[in-house]
């Protein structure tokens, strides 16, 4: 119940601040205008990123399919949205989806090194004598502690 209960919070939390950020245009004008869109900003990606931590939606993101698309989908957007937008507008938003796929490409990375990790690993887990061989050798130099 509880998790359910703060599941349904942050949702909404990441909704209400999204609207902020959208429709702070119509309803306000100046610095009240700012103050909404950042507020609604901050509130979004702070929620959002309490959802991204989830089992569900965290095992979602980090598999290579995803991955893979994160990092090609926003590094071409990245590229041509520096020649399509003018001065710091395009600067700001080819940085900011440079940063959302080097960030996938660093996750692919990872998942690559954990994978090549756990295949090494399952190969040194064999039945039988050769892991008892294995072990026998890994350990063959080590002191073990005397009791006093």
């Amino acid at each position: 119940m509880k998790s359910l209960l703060s599941s349904i919070v942050l949702r909404s939390l990441f909704l209400v601040g999204l609207s902020a950020t959208v429709a702070s245009g119509a309803a306000f004008d100046g610095t009240q205008k700012d103050v909404a869109t950042y507020g609604g900003i901050a509130l979004s990606l702070v929620a959002g990123s309490r959802i991204a931590k989830k089992d569900p939606i965290k095992s979602f993101l980090s598999s290579p399919p995803v991955l893979w698309f994160l990092f090609l989908f926003n590094g071409v957007v990245a590229a041509t949205v520096g020649f399509a937008l003018d001065g710091v507008q395009g600067i700001t938003a080819a940085a900011a989806m440079g940063l959302v796929s080097l960030g996938a490409g660093f996750g692919l990375l990872q998942s690559r090194g954990t994978r090549s990790r756990a295949a090494e690993n399952h190969g040194m887990r064999s039945r039988g004598t050769e892991n008892r061989g294995t072990q026998a050798l890994a350990t063959q130099g080590r002191r073990t502690p005397t009791p006093a």
